[in-house]
């Protein structure tokens, strides 16, 4: 409950999330019929990069501020630089839209969004935000207790981002546990699971916990901007996607490599993309 993304807002790993996750909702939209968006850690709608907390550690420069000024991005990369530049003014990089609005960017009339945010200032912030939004739900409460409390949604279509702090060490299980109760109440529903890429050998018991989860479809995706035994923290990051759209692994064949060459922090970067169950 100390976490506050405010520190990491725009970073190489926001850059793959929030790309991937406004990607993800484009592709369910495909369809006319109503979606419901849900988002366990919320955090808030805005960010000042040049704010006290964004500013302190600028991990924004190497993220967002990679893709700013560049004329060769692939697919939908563009389309969320855009989104981020339709929050800022001229050419100027000062602030960046968290989940919750860039998600609120797409909603489309009949659709909705659950946001759940456990930290009681970001929570308020929130709420007061999106005050007169109809459509978007705040509730200060533990994310991983969404699928219990809100699948099987009313429009039985649903997005999940899934996107703990990992300040404790049992998160990967909890994880783990919440998209199996997710997949039990609504099997159909579409996840997106972030995590941090540190520690390998908890992450290889990881994905071998989410390979015999009984998941419908587990893709998983993985950029690296330093060499995944490097000991400066935050080598990289993934998603777990469960019951992915089509054809969006397609897409990020040309995507990752993309990726990993312009937010490369040390030597080259590297990504994975693979079926950890289901592949189809």
């Amino acid at each position: 409950m100390n976490y506050r993304h405010s520190y990491h807002a725009g970073n190489h790993a926001d850059v793959l999330k929030h790309a991937l996750l406004r990607r993800l909702l484009e592709l369910m939209q495909r369809k006319d019929t109503p979606l419901c968006y849900l988002d366990s850690h919320a955090g808030t709608a805005f960010y000042d990069l040049q704010g006290e907390t964004a500013g302190k550690t600028g991990e924004y420069q190497d993220g967002i501020g990679r893709l700013w000024q560049r004329d060769d991005l692939p697919l939908w990369l563009n389309d969320f630089r855009a989104a981020v530049a339709g929050h800022n003014t001229a050419d100027e990089l000062r602030y960046y839209p968290g989940s919750p609005q860039l998600i609120a960017d797409l909603l489309r009339p009949q659709d909705r969004m659950i946001l759940s945010e456990l930290h009681p200032v970001d929570a308020e912030t929130l709420k007061q935000y999106f005050a007169d939004q109809e459509q978007v739900a705040v509730h200060q409460r533990d994310g991983y207790q969404l699928p219990k409390a809100f699948l099987p949604v009313a429009e039985k279509r649903a997005l999940w981002l899934l996107d703990p702090p990992f300040e404790q060490p049992d998160e990967l299980q909890r994880c783990i546990s919440a998209l199996q109760i997710a997949i039990q109440r609504m099997r159909q529903t579409i996840i997106a699971l972030w995590y941090p890429i540190k520690d390998q050998r908890l992450l290889r018991d990881f994905y071998q916990q989410i390979a015999d989860a009984g998941l419908p479809k587990a893709l998983r995706v993985e950029l690296n901007i330093r060499p995944a035994d490097n000991q400066m923290g935050l080598n990289g990051s993934g998603l777990i996607l469960v019951n992915p759209p089509w054809p969006i692994w397609e897409e990020l064949e040309q995507v990752l490599p993309w990726l990993a060459r312009t937010l490369a922090q040390s030597g080259e970067g590297s990504y994975r993309l693979d079926w950890l169950a289901g592949e189809p």
